[in-house]
């Protein structure tokens, strides 16, 4: 039997049983002869959920593309994957971001696809779907969905998340009213789209294009922008070409080089700390080897460019309209791989080459950038021995060097009870822990990690203090939030054994986390310490506790590691007896 080049012929082009039965099935739906002439499959995996409001708008997303593929002469077929609404799932998507690879693995391991168009925008969606894609290493395109126009309330401009915590804040210092709340939060999410501050999502879609996974200038167009539909189509015509070409495949876009320049691009846009985690997962899917010390020495050497909320002034489409990703990746590219290639077959040199700045305030050139370091930081240290983050570029300065006394929470419903406590001896110099909030303690490691600081604090003007935790914050959160603490405490890490009043010292500036108390007294801790019973006994959760890496090597399921290609005689054999 013959093998075609094109793999969905192994199913659409044979003469013989199985042939007969895959046309007539999809004919069923209204499909011509003319689909299936031998030209190339385009699967496109849609995230589109109305639990995923990120992600409502998707299905016109779809359309674009389709309209882009048949005009190029490919064959698109839309399919679902599962979706991943943050705010709405709990504990939190992050619990089931490696389901979602595994089905978007899985979806287009078992389809006749040549090409995939991967349709994502909340913040968990884009490395899921970029993680299965990484280990089938189809040839694949991402769309995300886009940022959310700015919110307006008054005269005031709000970006979801990181205003809706200072809101909050003031509400909970009484600052505030429940009517003003109220009103703000009419006027705070006011179209489709992901956050449309430099959040998780905004994050992520700025990776995928710093990786070359995207066609240029993905990551900001705004999500009810008409150029978001008009990109859209075009990835459809590219992914028919990608199909006829045979690539490029994922596995010749994420190299060692992209993820550099990918971790460069974070770095310059004060990008969110979940990128580490997410980057980590990928590159493990990918099969470049990367480090939390690799983050640490590229953020060293990348000066800081965007000023976007949290870690600066403007919004999103501010940043859509002063040029985009591809003027970050133009200022930067002494310090990239600019020969790295992309899915558009150009290199990131020649797609950013005639990028314009038309707004030097949003986006600083190289020379005058708003810090000479990257946005995020890597910490070592007797508390971490396998690493945390912080991020250096939403944190208070006179924070950042910082020594006290620790305030324990033995986990998140702890902290819920007690953060107001009047009695719960607590003050600005206090150094606030919580544990149990890491991928297994959680379970799934939630975006616990901003923890609110006491009612009295706020009252008396206090905005910030140091938190630490194994748990992760929203990108869209500020402050001196140490997160990521690895290993975590739910496993016995040394953030089991901290205790109030413990001392505890950060010093950012030269990358340690210090928890000052003897070896021999953790040691008498460590063996009276007991681990708790699991969350889970059965089901996916189970699967998760049992396989789930720590946060130092992206969350990932041990056993997904490492690229599995499929193979086009893997679609060649019989499904009929």
């Amino acid at each position: 039997m013959t093998t075609h080049t094109l793999r969905s012929r192994n199913w659409f082009g044979r003469m013989d049983l199985d042939g007969f039965a895959t046309r007539s099935w999809l004919k069923t739906e209204g499909f011509s002869d003319l689909m299936f002439d031998g030209r190339p499959v385009i699967g496109i995996a849609n995230s589109w959920s109305e639990l995923t409001n990120c992600n409502a708008h998707l299905r016109q997303v779809a359309e674009a593309v389709k309209r882009g593929a048949l005009s190029a002469g490919g064959f698109p077929l839309e399919f679902p994957t599962i979706s991943l609404g943050e705010v709405l799932m709990k504990p939190t998507t992050m619990l089931f971001r490696n389901l979602m690879a595994m089905d978007v693995e899985e979806c287009i391991r078992a389809y006749p696809l040549d090409a995939v168009v991967l349709l994502s925008g909340c913040d968990k969606t884009t490395p899921a779907m970029l993680m299965g894609a990484a280990s089938a290493d189809v040839p694949a395109i991402i769309v995300t969905g886009g940022p959310m126009l700015r919110g307006k309330w008054r005269q005031e401009e709000l970006g979801s998340g990181t205003d809706l915590w200072r809101l909050w804040a003031e509400r909970r210092a009484g600052r505030l009213t429940d009517e003003e709340l109220c009103e703000a939060e009419s006027c705070m999410s006011r179209s489709s789209g992901h956050c449309m501050v430099m959040g998780t999502a905004s994050t992520m879609a700025s990776m995928v294009e710093a990786l070359g996974m995207t066609l240029p200038g993905n990551a900001a167009i705004p999500a009810p922008d008409s150029r978001r539909l008009a990109q859209a189509e075009l990835a459809g015509r590219r992914a028919v070409e990608m199909a006829k070409a045979g690539g490029p495949k994922p596995s010749e876009i994420l190299t060692a080089r992209a993820f550099d320049n990918a971790i460069r691009a974070l770095m310059a846009v004060g990008g969110s700390t979940n990128a580490v985690i997410h980057l980590l997962a990928v590159a493990g899917r990918a099969g470049v080897p990367l480090t939390l010390a690799r983050f640490d020495e590229l953020s060293r050497t990348t000066p800081f460019l965007l000023n976007l909320r949290p870690s600066g002034k403007y919004l999103m489409e501010d940043f859509f309209y002063a040029g985009g990703l591809p003027v970050v990746l133009k200022e930067l590219l002494p310090l990239l791989h600019a020969e790295a290639p992309t899915v558009n077959g150009r290199s990131i040199a020649d797609n950013v080459r005639d990028a314009h700045c038309w707004n030097d305030d949003v986006i600083r050139p190289l020379g005058v950038p708003l810090a000479s370091e990257g946005g995020l930081a890597i910490l070592t240290g007797n508390l971490c021995p396998d690493g945390a983050v912080i991020k250096v570029s939403a944190a208070s300065p006179q924070l950042l060097t910082h020594r006290g006394r620790a305030v324990v929470f033995e986990d998140h419903a702890d902290l819920h009870e007690r953060i107001d406590d009047p009695k719960l001896p607590i003050d600005e110099h206090s150094v606030l822990v919580l544990k149990q909030v890491g991928p297994k303690g959680a379970p799934g490691m939630p975006e616990w990690g901003a923890a609110p600081v006491p009612a009295r604090l706020l009252q008396r003007g206090v905005k910030d203090m140091v938190r630490i935790s194994d748990a992760r914050m929203s990108g869209t959160s500020y402050g001196t939030v140490v997160l990521h603490v690895a290993p975590e405490s739910a496993v016995g890490g040394p953030l089991a054994l901290v205790r109030d009043g413990d001392e505890i010292e950060l010093d950012a500036p030269r990358r340690t986390l210090t928890l000052r108390v003897g070896d021999e007294e953790l040691a008498k801790r460590k063996a009276v310490w007991k681990p708790r019973p699991p969350h889970f006994a059965r089901g996916y959760g189970r699967l998760f506790l049992d396989h789930v890496l720590q946060a130092n090597e992206g969350c990932d399921f041990d056993y997904l590691r490492g690229r599995t290609p499929v193979r086009f005689e893997d679609s060649a054999g019989p499904s009929h007896a």
